[in-house]
């Protein structure tokens, strides 16, 4: 009986701190894009590569594991920053940052598609999703979302001019 009223005890002691420390997840999704003026494939050539952020988006980046393939590893601004390739199709690739010990796991994932809309032209599709359930108020969920589409939106105009350039 003694046992049976420890583990009842202890069961019931550790829901309760998990639930001081799990938030009701909040997940987001951020959708941009941009028109440019050349075939889905002439734009994937041109920025696709799994490290062609080094040149479009002014991110330090090094390929750390992997060919480029599914599973591939990359790490932006001298590895505070890591990126694993989970996906991948001729045109798009998807990514996501992995758990960080210590930190608040966001679960973000970015996925990127040079996307046909006629033999000539084309958009460059970029989402982006993830948790903001760790920021204290709905100020500051739409100030990193803004932010980050900011941020994001500038990168895809370096994308239309590297691929139009070409």
């Amino acid at each position: 009986m003694k046992s049976l009223l420890r583990l009842t005890t202890t069961v019931l002691a550790l829901t309760a701190s998990l639930s001081l420390f799990a938030a009701e997840p909040e997940y987001v999704s951020i959708e941009m894009e941009i028109d440019i003026n050349k075939s889905a494939e002439e734009v994937w050539d041109a920025v696709g590569g799994y490290c062609d952020i080094a040149e479009w988006g002014g991110l330090d980046c090094a390929i750390t594991s992997g060919n480029g393939e599914m599973g591939t590893v990359r790490d932006l601004l001298g590895g505070r920053i890591v990126e694993i390739l989970v996906a991948q199709t001729e045109l798009s690739y998807g990514y996501t940052q992995p758990v960080q010990e210590g930190q608040f796991y966001n679960l973000y994932h970015g996925f990127m598609e040079a996307r046909p809309v006629s033999s000539n032209t084309s958009k460059m599709i970029y989402t982006l999703v993830y948790d903001v359930s760790n920021l204290e108020n709905q100020e500051a969920k739409d100030a990193d979302m803004a932010r980050r589409r900011g941020m994001f939106e500038g990168m895809l105009v370096n994308m239309k001019n590297i691929a139009e350039s070409q």
